[in-house]
């Protein structure tokens, strides 16, 4: 099949040289607002060059993948909709819930597949632990434990324009534990610190946070981020239930040093950054679009899945500014009684 690309920064680079590589993938079309960036893809990959969004959506492709600036993602997303073109977006699908409810309403519309990016779907340890949920071994899940620490922040122009801590990071926890219990959440306390670079205080952000999450089923989750973890990019998911318990990430590269007497577990070299701790899940995920594309299976991440993990940091994010806990229900009534 003929795929597109638009946005060829970091991760849209790195997704360049996966979808070139997929065997369903004849051809890729790239292009991005900054020509030397496609440069440099189609001086290392085989693929030809739009000269803007408009020319790649009208150069034969299949199907189109979203790896420009969040700010971009709605506009993107619904051109290619409006084309009846399958969609692969990175999250969020747009920097507001506002925004987000209007393009989940005019992709309902449209009748066009849209996958959201969150690929720790695809990892096989968060994939065999939603299995181990869903066929009863753990008994009643009592208990979850996610994080995902970084192992330094990102440059200060990119927290400036994030969204914050909640809807740039912990949005995978968010999702991964919705995903792997299987429940929502219904409630939401956060907490955090500034302590680090002056950009975090400078825009409201914080650089290290945790968030209690209360699901459904009176599921207890807690949810551990920072920009500050030298050791390496630390993920893991941990699971407790009434017959056993489970982990995810606990691994040779896991990032953690031991100081018990004689331990020598991890004794692998740590994940640096999460392109290397997840390259098998970001190749699943888009040869899962791929499939998607060719209309054998359907969204394995909607936009509507989207939502349900927006909301949850939106909550955070005012729960961290109100210091209270703060119910899915407020925020998402409040959204959708605000005027359009």
């Amino acid at each position: 099949m003929r795929l597109g690309l638009i946005g060829l920064g970091r991760i849209g680079a790195f997704h360049a040289a996966t979808l070139s590589a997929l065997p369903a993938v004849g051809a890729l079309v790239v292009a991005d607002a900054v020509p030397a960036a496609a440069a440099a893809v189609a001086a290392r990959l085989p693929v030809e060059v739009a000269d803007s969004p408009a020319e790649l959506l009208a150069s034969g492709v299949d199907g189109v993948v979203v790896a420009a600036a969040t700010d971009a993602h709605p506009e993107l997303l619904l051109a290619a909709a409006a084309a009846g073109l399958p969609v692969f977006c990175e999250k969020p699908v747009a920097r507001t819930m506002g925004e987000a409810l209007e393009v989940a309403r005019r992709v309902a519309e449209s009748g066009v597949a849209v996958q959201v990016g969150y690929p720790r779907r695809f990892d096989p340890g968060f994939a065999a632990a939603r299995a181990a949920v869903a066929a009863g071994e753990l008994g009643r899940v009592h208990t979850v434990r996610s994080t995902t620490l970084d192992p330094a922040p990102p440059p200060a122009a990119y927290v400036a324009v994030s969204g914050g801590i909640f809807r740039d990071c912990a949005v995978h926890d968010f999702d991964a534990v919705r995903w792997v219990t299987g429940h929502e959440v219904v409630e939401v306390y956060a907490t955090g610190s500034a302590v680090g670079d002056p950009v975090f205080a400078g825009t409201g952000d914080v650089a290290t946070a945790s968030t209690l999450l209360t699901l459904d089923d009176e599921t207890v989750a807690v949810v551990s981020n920072t920009r500050y973890n030298p050791r390496g990019y630390d993920v893991r998911l941990e699971l407790h239930g009434t017959a056993d318990s489970v982990a995810v990430g606990l691994e040779p590269k896991l990032p953690l040093r031991s100081v018990e007497p004689g331990a020598t577990f991890p004794d692998g070299v740590p994940h640096a950054f999460f392109m290397d701790r997840f390259a098998a899940a970001f190749r699943a995920e888009l040869a899962a679009f791929t499939e998607v594309v060719a209309g054998s299976r359907p969204s394995p991440c909607t936009v509507a899945d989207a939502l349900e993990t927006g909301w949850v940091a939106e909550a955070a994010a005012r729960s961290l500014a109100e210091h209270r806990p703060v119910r899915i229900d407020e925020v998402r009534i409040e959204e959708l009684r605000s005027p359009v």
